[in-house]
């Protein structure tokens, strides 16, 4: 593949939109849980909310109807998967699938946030 086309297929960053039915709530699970921090809001009230910590980031969508789906919407690589599943229940997650050493390579769990959005947490194995 020449420069060119390397340049025109670039992509800059891709982040899940997360539903969820109190904004504030989010904000509150996903710092405890993950320690993501607040660096963009839009509207009044916010309907909007950029979540951001270390490369990650999370876009909150307030949508006061939401139901919960029973697919994983997001896929979360950290560096300590022990570490994040105790985290994530003291925030008061509902765990999905426990932590696991998978055939795949990684470790993993998946958790449900307090507005049913599933999210996939998972670890390089050593």
């Amino acid at each position: 593949m020449n420069q060119q086309n390397e340049n025109a297929l670039s992509l800059g960053r891709v982040a899940p939109m997360i539903a969820v039915t109190d904004i504030d709530a989010a904000k509150s699970f996903y710092k405890a849980a993950f320690g993501l921090e607040p660096v963009f809001e839009n509207g009044n009230p916010v309907g909007f909310c950029i979540l951001k910590k270390d490369a990650a980031e999370l876009h909150l969508t307030l949508q006061r109807d939401w139901k919960g789906q029973t697919f994983n919407v997001a896929h979360i690589l950290v560096k300590n998967a022990d570490a994040i599943y105790v985290q994530v229940q003291k925030a008061g997650a509902r765990i999905i699938k426990r932590l696991q050493v998978k055939d795949y390579g990684l470790t993993a769990f998946v958790f449900e946030d307090p507005f049913g959005n599933r999210i996939d947490v998972g670890a390089p194995n050593p």
